[in-house]
């Protein structure tokens, strides 16, 4: 039986066209509403039918007679004109018109209802899927019938010339009537294009109208498909086959659903089919893809080769049909294997099924060659050869064992350390806090997974096979779901936190659990151990010199593994709608199930339950949200216990071995907790879409390997220090936070004999006190989990995994501890691999040490190395008695990175040789306003360029102090005329005042903005008149502006170019995109907000969406964000650059965007690699080829709205990108032999 159904299979197909040509279109000329009614009933049977009787079926409805053939013809003829047209008015621009709306689908007889001419029942959900058009065309259809085959394919073909343009909606008055008028005069070839011209003219208004932006066809159904395939991906994952295979029934049959469905969707069905070796239900789904109009894809044939490979009676004839039927549709057995994710054996029932008719078959991969179109790599990558990747200073053995730790970690989920307040001494009362804590967890937890297997069992007796949450509910163990909300209470803050949060990251944390549990019953995780245990030969120091990237390799040792799963089996992202709710749905079950006693902590009071949660709701701004705040009893226990216990997710602790190298956009990184490449707005699907068209980011990704595959290392006695500070109580001067025994208390006493002003200030009082107590308490247990993860690999050697946001910007991924973080969490980082200072290491220690100070900013090099020889002795006292000294340190700029640098100082000058001095220290090198730096060189600013230290110079130039001095010698201008408000600033214009904004001024800050920042640095000054903050902030912000204008023309100019080119792009419907020198494409995902709504058991909760791409572009916030995005994309391009070729010099290199790490052996050669590649970045046409991307992206053809207001802006849009500004005379090779470029 199975032989005949597949044997039988092409026929089938050829067989059912046979019948759609005739058996509908008989149908049709009885009753055109009968025809699409009983086409829906049919499309409705055909999940219920068997493939053999669908083909029994044809005959029935084939007329015989001569009469009935001619008859058949003509309704055949008047069918094609008539699907034609109706085709085109229910295409995407009537989506909306419910009652305008005619679908057209694919016929199936079921035998005994089509036959009877009763049509089935219809659903009230489906009424509007019958026209009521419908009677118009039966009123024309004896005339259209009348006309010769020849004008009616002539006037399908006219009719059919609009459907191009027709893209979106459009109202149903502005199309009854033309649809009647064409109807009506079908005959009329004359009259039908006049009507298709004026229908035009309807649709390109409506398109200028409604839907001006670059919309991607489809995204609205894009989510909805998300939607339902996560759904179907979690039952079968559970183990819910019947409920998927519902579902998506479910889907297929109601008619208004289908347009949300895919071929990846069906897919899903096929492969559980293809596993139970079941051919005539993939069949099955073949034919109702074709029902669809949709194609069958790779996948497809996938899981019908992988049936075929399971089936042991599938004979080699059927393989042969199957892959000429895969060459017919343009699909190669090569394809298969080099486009699909298998899981577990998938590939190898694949394999197998094509080498039953091809023995020698073996899949050839294509791997991705070094053939990149940018010069600035093209050079980098044809040299690679010439040197070898930099070994670590570990054995393969010692990297093989991290990497079981690392895998059993990530296997877990989470983490559980020691907390650093542990060292307190223990009291009674502490031992009595964690008793009860202890106590309440355990019954705690019996409560909640009591009440989360009654409410999943609640949700499974609903036998509707619409979309529900039960399948989320069994991805994981009872336990597992328990463990994440009991993590989730445990750590939530005193204050509560927003409902949407929590929920978003409940929800968040179930599905990488889920992920993890996916790959490991994919089989994935042996497969994984295997190749990352030959990768380490390209690390470890005791293995053979290989000249590959991390990239590379990770490939080719994938290409010589091809049995088995795939490893770079991308998840399938969850929506936030559904981590949304799911999220919400958890924290129901534990506000509605969890109460404590009343009496617990003091047992006079009255026993009662009540709960340890609660909903409640806080107004922020002008908005009500809905919040979860724990009981002030939990949150006093919990404070009391001081826990000694911290969990935390896997992927907040760096990890143990090198990270998986980004091999693709959805592979790198973690072992196997899910991790994005880009970061980006929460739903926001456009830069990963980017990315995956992209053929040219591996520059990319193999900068971001060479940032993740830097080891560190922990500094222990800096370490210890700032956890003795840290447990006894704090140093706000040290940015050590303090414990909450130190935040104010002031509670609100009843006086009757106090004022009403009494009163007021009272309350204001005890408002200030409570948010003080919630900023310390947020402050406390950030500083606790740094600390107590620096403790907990205080002995370890780790790694940060590094990706980027949209801009190109890269982030290490641990959140708590990296070396983006504060002085604090930087002073106890060092690089895990020494190296010799060398003879000037021990210069650039001292001169790193002045620069952290601050007191030397506009001193020169030797001026620096000067002063550090003559505070030698605060230097080594600072590192011999840092707490009960001289404490030098603890009065600059950075004291704790100072502290660390005076150690790293005295140690090397008390060592026998310094030049022999192995270093852990890194050493940085910054930027000199690095935004200035860029717009100085784009626009070969001369003036600009001298300011930022572009151009050699004797001394460092400081733009700060220039602006500060410029805008003093303004207001002393003012002040002789007598200018109030200048007269009052008369000294307190300074550095420090200006520098933000100044530094901002390059990121798009506005005046308005730039006066906040003026004047929270006049407040600072404690004997500035505070009543004149706000007046004297909108004076300075002024006067910096124009200072600023004054000394950056050219900067200003390429600023108001971007300004004004992003204004005009967004005001003509489209969103700011570009591509970096180095290949990244980058978009603005700033949209108009849309509002969309989940209904919870607690509140209805209002997402704010402002990244659908639906929406019209949000004009303001393209124009202000598309300058700075802009530099921010050069600044990471130069980075990424500095650490391709820091590479190939064999030295370590870190970044903090600006700010580059080395060691204080390297310092000279990353600095020459650094000016180097800037030369070289600024040397090619960057303005000139933004230029003509943005032509060519936006310009290439013109408006759809032929009116003159639409000519005139796309003219104007035209030429103002053309305008590339123009630039001046710097010689950028200057900035070779400038040593204040980085310093």
């Amino acid at each position: 039986m199975l032989l005949l159904t597949v044997g039988g299979f092409a026929k089938c197909l050829s067989r059912r066209c046979l019948f759609e040509k005739y058996a509908v279109r008989a149908s049709f000329a009885d009753s055109c509403q009968l025809c699409v009614s009983r086409r829906n009933s049919a499309v409705r049977r055909i999940s219920e039918t068997p493939l053999w009787l669908q083909r029994r079926n044809v005959t029935f409805v084939i007329p015989k007679t001569e009469d009935g053939k001619k008859r058949v013809l003509e309704q055949s003829q008047l069918l094609d004109v008539l699907e034609a047209r109706i085709h085109q008015l229910q295409s995407d621009v009537i989506l909306d018109v419910q009652h305008a709306k005619v679908q057209f689908v694919t016929a199936q007889s079921s035998g005994r209802e089509f036959l009877s001419g009763k049509g089935p029942k219809r659903k009230p959900q489906e009424k509007t899927d019958i026209p009521k058009s419908a009677p118009i065309v039966l009123k024309s259809k004896q005339k259209l019938s009348e006309d010769n085959t020849g004008k009616l394919r002539k006037q399908q073909i006219v009719s059919e010339k609009p459907t191009e343009k027709m893209k979106q909606k459009v109202q149903k008055k502005k199309l009854k009537e033309p649809l009647k008028k064409v109807l009506s005069e079908a005959g009329k070839k004359q009259r039908v294009t006049d009507e298709s011209k004026e229908l035009e003219n309807i649709v390109k208004q409506r398109i200028i109208k409604k839907s001006k932006s670059k919309h991607c066809e489809g995204t609205v159904p894009e989510d909805i498909m998300l939607n339902i395939r996560c759904y179907m991906e979690c039952c079968v994952f559970a183990g819910k086959i019947e409920r998927a295979y519902r579902f998506l029934l479910m889907q297929h049959r109601t008619i208004a659903r289908r347009k949300h469905l895919n071929t990846d969707i069906y897919n899903i069905m096929m492969k559980v089919w293809a596993k139970k070796g079941s051919l005539t239900k993939i069949g099955h789904l073949f034919v109702l893809l074709e029902e669809l109009g949709l194609k069958p894809n790779v996948g497809s044939y996938s899981a019908v080769l992988e049936c075929m490979g399971r089936s042991p009676d599938c004979s080699p004839e059927i393989v042969t049909r199957c892959l000429n039927q895969m060459e017919k549709n343009g699909v190669s057995v090569d394809d298969v294997f080099s486009q699909c994710v298998f899981q577990q054996d998938e590939g190898d029932m694949v394999l197998k099924a094509v080498r039953s008719v091809q023995p020698d078959y073996q899949p050839h991969f294509n791997l991705i060659k070094n053939e990149y179109f940018s010069p600035l790599v093209k050079d980098f990558y044809a040299q690679k050869g010439d040197y070898q990747y930099p070994k670590l200073d570990l054995t393969q053995k010692e990297l093989q064992e991290r990497f079981k730790r690392q895998l059993s970690i990530e296997q877990a989920c989470t983490v559980t350390i020691d907390s650093v307040e542990i060292s307190k001494p223990v009291t009674a009362k502490i031992i009595k806090m964690r008793r009860h804590l202890e106590n309440q967890w355990a019954k705690w937890h019996k409560i909640l997974l009591q009440a989360l297997r009654e409410s999943r069992m609640n949700l499974a007796q609903n036998k509707d096979d619409r979309f529900s949450l039960y399948p989320y509910l069994c991805l994981l163990k009872d336990e597992e779901y328990v463990d994440v909300m009991i993590q989730t209470i445990a750590k939530m803050p005193m204050s509560g936190d927003a409902l949407k949060f929590v929920a978003g990251e409940l929800g968040q944390k179930i599905y990488s659990k889920y992920t993890v549990h996916q790959k490991q019953q994919n089989h994935i995780t042996d497969k994984l151990v295997n190749i990352y245990n030959d990768y380490t030969e390209l690390l470890a120091k005791d293995t053979k010199v290989y000249n590959d990237l991390p990239r590379e390799r990770w490939c080719k040792l994938e290409m010589e593994n091809i049995a088995g799963p795939t490893v770079q089996a991308g998840s399938t992202n969850w929506p936030y709608i559904i981590t949304l709710e799911l999220g919400t749905f958890l924290v129901n079950i534990m506000v509605k199930n969890l109460k404590i006693n009343s009496d617990i902590i003091n047992p006079s009071h009255t026993r009662q339950l009540i709960p340890i949660l609660y909903h409640m709701y806080a107004f922020r701004s002008t908005r009500q949200i809905g919040f979860i705040k724990p009981h002030p009893i939990l949150s006093h226990i919990q404070q009391e216990a001081m826990q000694i216990k911290l969990t935390f997710d896997s992927n907040v602790i760096p990890m143990l071995c090198p990270p998986v190298p980004w091999c693709s956009v959805k592979f790198g990184a973690y072992l196997l907790t899910p991790t994005k490449l880009m970061r980006a707005m929460e739903g926001a699907t456009q830069h990963e879409k980017l990315l995956e068209k992209s053929q040219n980011i591996q520059p990319v990704l193999d900068s971001l390997n060479q940032l993740g595959n830097c080891p560190w290392k922990i500094n222990k006695p800096v370490l210890d220090i700032i956890i003795s500070i840290f447990n006894d109580r704090g140093c706000d001067k040290l940015d050590i936070p303090p414990p909450l025994s130190e935040a104010p208390k002031v509670t609100y006493s009843f006086d009757p004999t106090h004022t009403s002003a009494d009163k007021v200030r009272l309350r204001k009082e005890m408002i200030e006190a409570k948010k003080k107590t919630t900023e310390m308490h947020s402050m406390r247990m950030d500083a606790l989990y740094k600390l107590s993860i620096a403790n907990h690999l205080r002995d370890e050697i780790f790694w940060f995994p590094h990706n980027m946001d949209f801009r190109g910007r890269t982030y290490p991924c641990p959140p708590y501890l990296n070396h983006l973080g504060s002085d604090v969490t930087r002073a106890i980082l060092q690089f895990a691999e020494g190296k010799p200072l060398g003879p000037k290491g021990l210069d650039w220690l001292k001169i790193h040490l002045v620069n952290l100070t601050g007191l030397k900013k506009n001193s020169s090099l030797q001026g620096r190395l000067e002063y550090a020889t003559t505070i030698m002795e605060d230097i080594l006292d600072s590192a011999d008695n840092p707490l009960h000294g001289g404490k030098w340190w603890m009065d600059v700029d950075e004291p704790w990175q100072a502290l660390a640098c005076c150690m790293e100082i005295a140690n090397a000058v008390r060592s026998p040789d310094p030049t022999q001095f192995i270093s852990h220290f890194p050493v940085h090198q910054d930027g000199s306003c690095n935004g200035l730096q860029h717009y100085a060189a784009l626009g070969r600013d001369v003036i600009g360029a001298t300011s930022v230290n572009l151009v050699p110079c004797e001394l460092p130039q400081d733009v700060y102090s220039v602006v500060a001095q410029q805008v003093e010698e303004l207001r002393a201008l003012d002040a002789k005329k007598n200018v109030k408000i200048a007269k009052i600033l008369e000294g307190f214009i300074n550095r420090k005042v200006v520098k933000q904004t100044v530094m901002t001024v390059v990121y798009g800050v506005t005046r308005y903005g730039g006066r906040l920042q003026i004047a929270k640095r006049l407040k600072e000054i404690d004997v500035f008149p505070k009543e004149h903050v706000w007046s004297a902030s909108n004076y300075l912000v002024h006067l910096v502006f124009s200072g600023l204008k004054e000394m950056f023309k050219g900067t200003r100019q390429i600023q108001d170019w971007l300004t004004e080119s992003a204004r005009f792009i967004s005001k003509s419907g489209h969103t700011v995109e570009w591509m970096t020198p180095l290949g990244l494409p980058i978009i603005q995902p700033y949209h108009q907000t849309r509002s969309q709504v989940l209904k919870s058991a607690f509140q209805t909760i209002q997402i704010s969406i402002n990244h659908d791409i639906t929406e019209m572009p949000d004009t303001v916030k393209q124009k202000n964000a598309f300058p700075p995005n802009f530099i921010h994309s050069l600044d990471s391009t130069h980075m990424m650059l500095t650490a391709l070729h820091c590479y190939s010099a064999d030295l370590t290199f870190v970044s903090v965007h600006d700010c580059f790490w080395t060691h204080a052996l390297t310092v000279d050669t990353m600095n020459k690699v650094c000016r180097e590649q800037f030369v070289a970045l600024h040397s090619q046409p960057i303005l000139q080829e933004l230029s003509n991307f943005l032509l060519n992206k936006y310009c290439s053809s013109p408006p759809v709205e032929d009116t003159k207001k639409m000519n005139m802006e796309y003219e104007n849009l035209k030429q103002l990108l053309a305008q590339v500004p123009k630039t001046g005379d710097l010689d950028l090779q200057q900035v070779k032999d400038s040593i204040y470029f980085f310093s």
